[in-house]
Order: structure tokens, then sequence, then C-alpha cells
């Protein structure tokens, strides 16, 4: 699996600017968001995935934790890796109406900074576009100043990551868990900052 980009929480993007949503119960993902996520890249893909549910995490939780604040309060971790025999393009029209309805749904997204984008080969569709490098997206849900649910997708040009952590969360519990349970370490170089509007 590829790095995940450095939070916005440990850059300049000040925490407020993301806490803009009302306090609400824990969110769920709209029903759609796994179908438009298989279907970003048109190509066959090898699939596999795994989930840690909670009890597993609570056995995990003693290293997780190095006494800086109360114990994580995780209740799953779904990591799912899609494989592609040739460079894979991904349908911008999908990705939009993804980060529509995450939105709609109250979900902050973040991008990598600086992840320009390429035409696909000759050919192709011109409504599909090839990453030059990996193109990471999170997308965090909170409750108050508790981050509930974390999604992160990491596009790359022969595979794509899919991280979903679901608890009761504070941000720097991410950087805990980067590194664990076959999440990507943090990378100190990347930034994530917030996505453009409808993007």
């Amino acid at each position: 699996m590829r790095k995940i980009c450095r939070f916005a929480l440990l850059t300049a993007i000040p925490l407020a600017a993301l806490l803009v949503v009302p306090v609400a119960a824990p969110a769920q993902e709209p029903p759609a968001v796994d179908s438009l996520i298989r279907n970003l890249a048109p190509q066959p893909a090898t699939h596999s995935a795994f989930t840690f549910d909670r009890n597993m995490l609570q056995v995990a939780s003693g290293f997780l934790n190095d006494g800086e604040g109360p114990p994580m309060q995780l209740d799953s971790i779904t990591l799912e890796n899609y494989r592609y025999q040739e460079p894979a393009f991904y349908v911008p029209q999908t990705m939009q109406t993804l980060v529509a309805m995450l939105d709609a749904a109250g979900w902050k997204h973040l991008v990598s900074q600086h992840a320009p984008m390429q035409p696909v080969m000759p050919g192709a569709s011109p409504q599909a576009i090839e990453p030059q490098r990996t193109l990471t997206d999170l997308w965090m849900h909170f409750t108050g100043m508790d981050i509930d649910n974390v999604l992160v997708l990491v596009r790359s040009p022969r595979q794509m990551n899919v991280i979903e952590v679901s608890g009761d969360l504070r941000p720097l519990d991410l950087v805990h868990l980067s590194g664990h349970f076959g999440i990507p370490k943090v990378d100190p170089d990347a930034v994530m900052v917030p996505a453009p509007p409808g993007k």
C-alpha cells in the first residue's frame, strides 16, 4: 500500500475550518459509496479486503495507545485493495458523484496537494484520466470535536486502496493508527488541504 499523506491536522490548516458540521449521531456512509468506489476505474481488478472488528481492535488497543489521552474507541477498520494489470484510468464523473454524495452527508473532504493528472493514452475515453503519481483523498465525519468516521482513497496507476475507520476518534488518533493494521505510515512530506468546492 502507498503512504497516506499527512493529515491536515498536522499542517497549517486550522482544525476549526473542518468543524462546520453540527453535532450529530455517528455517520453512516451513503449506501452507494461502495459501488461508486468499485466503478471509479472501469478496468478489471483483483480485489482483496479485510475488516478488523471491535473485538480484534480491543485486543490490539494496548500498543496503539502510547499514554496520550484515553484509549481509542474503535469500532472497525476495513482495508480494501484493487490491483490492475494495466495502468488504471479513473472516470471524473464517477469521482464527482462520490464527492457530492459524501458532501451531502456531512463529510469533510481533503485532498493531496500538488497532484497533477494527465490524459490517458490516445483512443481512450476523453472523460477518463490517469494519475501521474499517487492521489490521496481523505474524508472525515465529526461528532462535536471527535471524528466518528474516516475514509481514505488512494489512487495510483496500478492500484487503488480504500481504508475505512469508524469509532470515537480524536484527531491525533489518526496519526497513531498509521503504520498499524496494514494502514500505510503517514508521509511526513505530503500535505492534505481542503478540497475545492465540488472537487
